[in-house]
């Protein structure tokens, strides 16, 4: 019998409805370690599943990766499901990948604590950043359904606690395709245009995928980037969410969140009540001070006789000029002793008093007083002055020595 000879596009079409055929390869969960993992400029992803014994070629195409949650990296244990075919032009077989999952953890746990760890390495939690709450908001923003249990929650505890602030609600889906987009370009536009004076974000409680809108990376960048204070108000007290680490101030319920953004009226009465009651206490104190004051000023003497005081003074007047007086003559007195002594040291001392007792005292013409019969030449004309008058005379012969 002759042998049929085939092709081999014809052979690998063969091995194709083999594998397509057969039902346990239609739909497969195939567990294993991520390898070369790639993603192509069309959105394709292509990678390979291995483990100890063999490994196997996976292709997941744009539309089923876009459902990623979660960052593959080469070395994850993963579980990818879908079905196994060849590539005829290849000759080979692959896995057709519909989904992928992290072993032992879900896709959205993983995909939470991966973004929560990147941002966090970016400084987004940072709590040098984060903004205080007004204290008296006069506008607030709440980006939220419009239509759920917790926007009515919001509205009416804001409005009890304090009717003086607007609330402006800015309706978004809060869950499903889109609602990401949509939260954080309200949280943009509020921020921009000042819509209020801080911003609630969030809704009410729910499964992690029906919360993952405030897990999303655009929603919790235009927080980081809101110079609007951002109150985040996610679910219940046990969910947390991305928004909640990188908004100004997280509540454990939206309803927390009105308490949170808002004072209480009738804790501010009471307070205003406390305020009051002391300024009135105070005023009463400072009045009654003032009074007992009045009432001394109105005891003294010079509010019963208005001269009194200007009587006074005189005689303070009179009594300080008396001991100014005392004190000048006194003074005068001193200083007249003073130059009294001071005049009989000098006269004492004067050259008069030694030519009053026979003495005299000689000049050279030009009027130097002679001291020695050195300073004179036989021939030099001299000026004697006597006790009373005095006279002229000629040097006829110096005197070295004179008898005593």
């Amino acid at each position: 019998m002759e042998q049929r000879i085939i092709t081999v596009s014809e052979v690998n079409q063969v091995v194709k409805l083999l594998l397509e055929n057969e039902p346990l390869l239609r739909n497969l969960s195939v567990r294993g370690e991520l390898s070369n993992y790639k993603i192509h400029s069309t959105g394709n992803h292509f990678f390979t599943l291995k483990d100890a014994g063999g490994a196997l070629q996976c292709v997941m195409f744009k539309g089923a990766a876009g459902k990623i949650r979660f960052r593959p990296e080469n070395g994850m244990k993963v579980v990818a499901t879908g079905r196994i075919s060849a590539f005829p032009r290849d000759g080979v077989y692959q896995l057709y990948c519909d989904a992928l999952i992290p072993e032992g953890t879900g896709d959205l746990a993983l995909a939470f604590e991966q973004l929560k760890a990147r941002l966090h390495a970016e400084g987004l939690f940072d709590p040098a950043h984060k903004k205080p709450l007004p204290r008296y908001p006069q506008r607030i923003a709440l980006v939220t359904s419009g239509t759920g249990a917790a926007v009515r929650d919001m509205i009416r505890i804001l409005r009890r606690r304090y009717p003086l602030a607007k609330v402006i609600v800015l309706p978004v889906r809060v869950q499903g395709a889109g609602a990401a987009a949509e939260i954080a370009g309200a949280i943009r536009y509020a921020d921009h245009w000042h819509i209020g004076d801080v911003i609630i974000t969030g809704r009410g409680g729910g499964s992690m995928e029906d919360l993952w809108a405030f897990n999303e990376e655009r929603v919790a960048r235009a927080i980081y980037a809101c110079q609007t204070p951002v109150i985040s108000a996610v679910g219940h007290e046990p969910d947390v969410t991305i928004s909640d680490f990188v908004a100004d101030v997280r509540a454990s319920t939206p309803s927390n969140a009105a308490e949170i953004a808002v004072p209480d009226q009738v804790e501010l009465r009471r307070l205003l009540r406390d305020r009051q009651a002391r300024m009135e206490g105070s005023e009463t104190a400072r009045l009654e001070t003032l009074r007992q004051r009045l009432t001394e000023l109105a005891g003294k003497r010079v509010m019963r006789d208005q001269m009194a005081y200007v009587q006074d003074q005189r005689m303070e007047l009179v009594h300080l000029q008396k001991r100014l007086g005392d004190l000048a003559s006194a003074l005068l007195a001193r200083k007249r002793q003073r130059f009294a002594a001071l005049a009989a040291s000098l006269d004492a001392m004067s050259p008069l008093k030694v030519l009053g007792r026979g003495y005299a005292m000689a000049r050279s013409a030009d009027g130097t007083i002679l001291k020695s019969w050195k300073d004179v030449a036989p021939g030099d004309a001299v000026q004697v002055t006597l006790g009373e008058g005095g006279f002229t005379a000629t040097v006829v012969e110096p005197i070295k020595e004179v008898d005593a």
